[in-house]
């Protein structure tokens, strides 16, 4: 849910954080990437979010102009979803913060040392 305190401060950086700042959006961003994704494929990439907010997080995404929502008028109705051109500007910061993390991680998984990314959403099929 977005805090429209947030999204209404003076301040660029609180507005940015108040676009973002969930812990769901940079996942969405990051998994969809720069391929164009059906609502079935996101759900079931993205770990432990519910349909409902999954659907939240989606609309929210698309009203910030962060993402492109297609509907086609078939049957079963089908909905895909692309990064629009501000969406696609964010990808390179999500892979600033993913290095950051794995930079300063302090307990990396087990097994995983070494590795860039603990999960790349991005390459997921």
């Amino acid at each position: 849910m977005r805090d429209d305190r947030f999204c209404n401060s003076n301040c660029p950086f609180t507005r940015a954080i108040g676009t973002i700042g969930n812990k769901w959006k940079p996942i969405i961003i990051n998994v969809i990437g720069t391929r164009t994704i059906r609502f079935g494929q996101l759900d079931s990439i993205v770990p432990h979010i519910s349909r409902k907010v999954l659907t939240e997080q989606l609309k929210e995404l698309e009203e910030d102009g962060l993402l492109e929502r297609f509907a086609y008028k078939e049957l079963p109705p089908r909905v895909e979803y692309k990064l629009s051109e501000k969406g696609l500007a964010f990808l390179p910061i999500l892979e600033s913060i993913k290095e950051w993390n794995c930079k300063y991680e302090v307990a990396p998984i087990p097994g995983e040392a070494g590795k860039k990314s603990r999960v790349n959403y991005a390459r997921m099929p």
